[in-house]
């Protein structure tokens, strides 16, 4: 199964370094990465487009009129099913933890070194579920979900 993440950038050209996605994304077979450059007024989508033609699991959307945080993560999410069968998607926003001191490179590493993890703990939310969702509303933020597996890893190692 595979995990899709909807990357939304805005003016971004300064935080990422597409040799990090690069090298990261060439080892994540079960990853689908959608770059979403939300009407970004530098060079951001030259980067993008720098990091989709070194790696085959990554798409790029380009959105030319900015758009709020949500539109942009259902303007990757429509794209990413129209394209990809059986695939469980989250979205990051950059602008979500920048707050935290992490940098953008930091997160991408973490997120593609816990992606099954990521994915396991969406798996687990969707069977406690009742009711089933639409597509839509099974799009998950996968910093919140890296912050229930870090805390999930600092309560096992007090016991």
């Amino acid at each position: 199964m595979k995990l899709g993440i909807i990357f939304i950038c805005h003016n971004n050209e300064g935080d990422i370094d597409p040799g990090v996605f690069i090298e990261h994304l060439q080892q994540a077979e079960t990853l689908e990465l959608c770059l979403v450059n939300n009407d970004s007024r530098d060079n951001t989508y030259g980067i993008l487009q720098e990091i989709k033609d070194a790696c085959k699991n990554v798409s790029i959307v380009n959105i030319k009129k900015f758009k709020t945080d949500n539109s942009a993560v259902r303007a990757g999410a429509r794209f990413m099913f129209n394209n990809f069968d059986r695939i469980h998607i989250g979205y990051v926003n950059i602008l979500e933890f920048s707050d935290k001191g992490l940098t953008v490179n930091d997160l991408f590493k973490t997120l593609c070194e816990n992606r099954d993890d990521i994915l396991d703990c969406h798996l687990a939310i969707l069977e406690q579920r009742e009711i089933k969702q639409t597509l839509f509303q099974n799009i998950f933020s996968a910093i919140e979900y890296l912050n229930k597996i870090e805390a999930d890893i600092q309560l096992a190692n007090l016991n």
